[in-house]
């Protein structure tokens, strides 16, 4: 059993207020990112994109599309976490490094392609649904690297979407799914809130 794994869960808490000195690197970012992306996602479809949101310019734009929160003005970086849409069309490119590193052949990718695109082609609520299941477990998997990292961080579905696209200049086909904010939390945050008992919310069949 890996404790590491089940200790961050367990200590990970959602943090609403952030110390506005703390800082956090490029590399740090990128690194949150890398392993973000090594969430699973349907045929390995990979729909997501990540926005960083570090600057103070581009801080004061995402506070007022997150109907003025502080945590966007005082957290090191707020991530914009986007699913795609229309996803099934990279696929074949998406796949092509499982084929260089010999994990399957040509055949199979040509197979999820064809089932992928005559699944998602016509459906777009299906697109959608795909979009937010993806970039969802991107985003708690990059929660869940931050509190490795020693770092605090919340989830955010406060926010105005299309004022986020707009401010962002985000594609057609990419949806703003979720805003994690990442940083150093000040010292007046709450702990990790009680969770309904197992029994409640379990069922064994």
């Amino acid at each position: 059993m890996n404790t590491t794994i089940i200790h961050a869960i367990e200590n990970r808490s959602s943090t609403g207020r952030y110390d506005p000195q703390g800082n956090v690197s490029d590399s740090t970012i990128a690194e949150l990112v890398r392993l973000a992306t090594l969430a699973p996602s349907a045929y390995n479809l990979q729909n997501w994109r990540f926005i960083a949101v570090r600057s103070e310019a581009a801080k004061r734009r995402l506070h007022a599309a997150a109907y003025g929160q502080q945590q966007v003005l005082d957290a090191a970086v707020t991530f914009v976490i986007c699913g795609t849409l229309e996803a099934y069309r990279g696929l074949a490119d998406a796949l092509q490094p499982s084929v260089s590193q010999g994990l399957f052949g040509a055949t199979v990718v040509d197979a999820w392609v064809q089932q992928a695109t005559r699944s998602h082609r016509d459906n777009p609520v299906l697109q959608r649904d795909e979009a937010l299941r993806s970039a969802s477990l991107a985003a708690m998997t990059l929660m869940l690297a931050a509190q490795g990292m020693g770092l605090s961080s919340g989830a955010m579905s406060g926010f105005d979407p299309q004022a986020v696209s707009e401010v962002f200049s985000l594609a057609t086909h990419e949806l703003p799914v979720m805003l994690v904010t990442v940083g150093q939390a000040a010292a007046d945050n709450w702990p990790q809130k009680p969770r309904r008992a197992v029994v409640e919310v379990l069922e064994l069949v």
